[in-house]
Parts: C-alpha cells; structure tokens; sequence
C-alpha cells in the first residue's frame, strides 16, 4: 500500500505531535522513568531520562552519593514487587493515584524465599530506611487475601494464622517521610510508621486491624481513614495501636481529617479509634494518639478505645488498659462523636500543644 505524500506529511507530523503530548506529561525534574510497557534496554536514555520496566531496578540504580536527589516517575500500571529504599533523597512520583499501584503480596506467615516465613517485620510492599523520602500520587498495596484466608476453616491445613500483612513500613533510619496524594491500602497492618517523622498530606489509608501503628511520629492532614468490614457485628477493629517511647512527647496526630467506613453495612459502633500496642510487653512503650478537628462515621463506638495483650520473651503475657495510654480527642463531629466517659477530649488550652510544628519537632514537610 502507498500513501501520497501529502498523507505521509500528515502522519509524519502528527507522530511529532503525539511524542510531544507525551512528553509534556512528564514531570520537568526527574532522573528515572519507569513503565510496565518498555521494551528497551534496561537503563537506556529514552529523552533524557533513563528507562526501566520495574521500579526496583530504577531504585538499584540510583546514585550511591547521599547529597544527590533522586527522583523516579512511575508511569501507570500494576508493579507486583517488594521494594526497599535504602538511600536518602528518593522520590517516588506517581502519573495516577488510583493507577500506579506498587503491590506485594506477603503476609507474616507468608513462606520467605530464603526459608521460614516473612513475619510481620517483612511482609512489607515498601520499606523506607533511609530521610527524605517523598511518595507522590501513587498507591502502596499489600494485596494478600484476608477475606479468603480468613474466610477458610480452621482445620485447613492452608490456612494462615498470622494473617497481618504491612504496605508500608518506615524504619532504622527513615526521617522526614512525605507521604502526598497517597492511596495505602490493606487489611492488618497496612501501616507500620515505626521510625522517625512522617507527613501524610491528602491521603487515603484503608485496613481494619491495626491499620496505623508503630512507634514513629506522624502527622495526618487532610486524610481519609478508611475501615473495612470484617463481618462482625461487634467488633470489627481498630485504627491505631501506637507504640511510642515513653521519653517521645507525641504518637500520631490525625487533624482535619475523616474516618469512614469502606461499606454502609459495617456494623455500627464496631470500630475503636486504638488501642495500645506493646511490643514484647515492653513498658516503656506508651501510645500517643490525638484525634484533633476530624469526621467520624457511626463505625466509630462510644467506647472508642480498647485494651491490647502482649507476651514478654518468656510468654508470659499483660494487658494494657488505654487509660495507661496518651489517647485523646478534641473537636470530634459526625454521627461517631459520641459522648462517653471512655473517651478523653482535650480542652481548648491543651489541644493547642497538639499542631503538626510540635509532632513534627520543628520540620516543615512544606518548606
């Protein structure tokens, strides 16, 4: 077939026009560029900037110098991988929320490819251990099964007792973790802030067990919390189960934010706003929570908080009452603002010592 010249013009000019469009959806500072679709060699220049197919082997390849930043656009796509960013100064950007998903599918009794299992530790999708790290646009699934595993009988043999399964985990020397337009999603343990300072900006975190906890500190502005049913008609899980140092002023501070319920028919007053996790019965890990200017659902109970056993390394194991816990609230609206005793609001006065300036300790995640 032959085209006249006027419609190889055409043609010719409109691949130009398409490349340039393409172009123009790329942010104007980036290092990496990763896209499910590429077919070329690994690392190539494509543009200007180098081209991968997964996101581990861009992060492999950044730079090993700690000054430099390094930032990698994700174009949209499903990235079943476990990734660990180990260097400071990463950016991971995002070209869609709700459509560049990293995803991983580890539960804590999950068989690890080096033997034995994962553990709550390892199960993660992403694992930061390094400061300034920036997540943009994008979402962090632990995708394992919950309901089909625990849907199963007990006396099935594939059964997985320990079902927790973490998306994102900050550790060892993770600092100043922004987390922007973020999507976190799983079920048990989706998110395990355990190190350092995080700001989570305009996010959306979804789980039922557990679903934010760890030891770090924690600003989150403008957020959806989001709780899945488990069927229950009781008890259907808790947002937070923070494990702050005694010494450590401030947990956990959810401002301005709103705390939904995945479905309508999750059960009413089943969902407590915490309770205090101890890890290895550890006493000197005493829970800071705040809930401060936020919107919650009728999920949300009178009660609000609830007690939390630990075993120590001798299996010997202790309840903690959330009584003994930093847990507070203060300007709660919605059908979830139920009055109780249970729940400790702050007064005006107090509630001014909860800002992000102060949980932050003096970083401006902005600045």
């Amino acid at each position: 077939m032959r085209f006249a010249v006027p419609t190889l013009f055409f043609l010719a000019a409109a691949a130009q026009t398409l490349s340039a469009a393409v172009r123009t959806i790329l942010p104007p500072n980036h290092d990496a560029v990763v896209d499910a679709s590429y077919r070329g060699v690994e690392g190539a220049r494509v543009d200007g900037s180098k081209r991968y197919r997964t996101v581990g082997a861009a992060l492999a390849d950044a730079p090993r110098d700690p000054a430099l930043t390094y930032v990698v656009f994700i174009r949209a796509g499903r990235y079943h991988e476990k990734l660990s960013v180990d260097r400071p100064h990463v950016t991971l950007l995002g070209e869609d929320r709700d459509r560049t998903i990293l995803t991983f599918d580890a539960a804590s009794d999950t068989p690890a490819p080096g033997g034995g299992t994962y553990g709550m530790r390892g199960s993660w999708t992403l694992r930061v251990t390094a400061p300034d790290f920036r997540a943009e646009n994008l979402t962090i699934e632990n995708s394992f099964d919950y309901p089909a595993n625990y849907a199963k009988p007990d006396g099935d043999p594939t059964k997985l007792r320990n079902p927790q399964g973490v998306a994102l985990m900050t550790d060892g020397g993770s600092d100043r973790a922004v987390f922007e337009n973020c999507r976190i999603t799983g079920y048990q343990d989706t998110l395990f802030a355990n190190a350092g300072r995080h700001w989570f900006h305009r996010c959306v975190i979804v789980g039922h067990v557990d679903f934010i906890f760890g030891a770090g500190r924690a600003v989150f502005d403008d957020c959806d919390i989001v709780s899945r049913d488990r069927g229950s008609r009781s008890r259907n899980g808790y947002v937070t189960a923070a494990s702050t140092p005694i010494g450590q002023p401030y947990g956990f501070l959810v401002i301005r934010s709103r705390l939904k319920k995945e479905t309508p028919s999750l059960a009413p007053g089943t969902v407590a706003l915490g309770r205090p996790w101890h890890p290895f019965a550890d006493a000197l890990a005493v829970g800071s929570v705040a809930f401060v200017d936020c919107w919650m659902d009728d999920h949300v109970g009178a009660a609000a908080w609830d007690s939390m056993s630990s075993t120590n390394g001798a299996g010997q194991r202790f309840w903690y009452r959330p009584t003994s816990a930093r847990f507070y609230e203060h300007g709660t609206t919605g059908p979830g603002a139920v009055p109780s005793s249970n729940r400790r609001v702050l007064s005006d006065g107090d509630a001014q010592a909860y800002t992000p300036e102060r949980v932050l300790d003096g970083w401006d995640p902005a600045g």
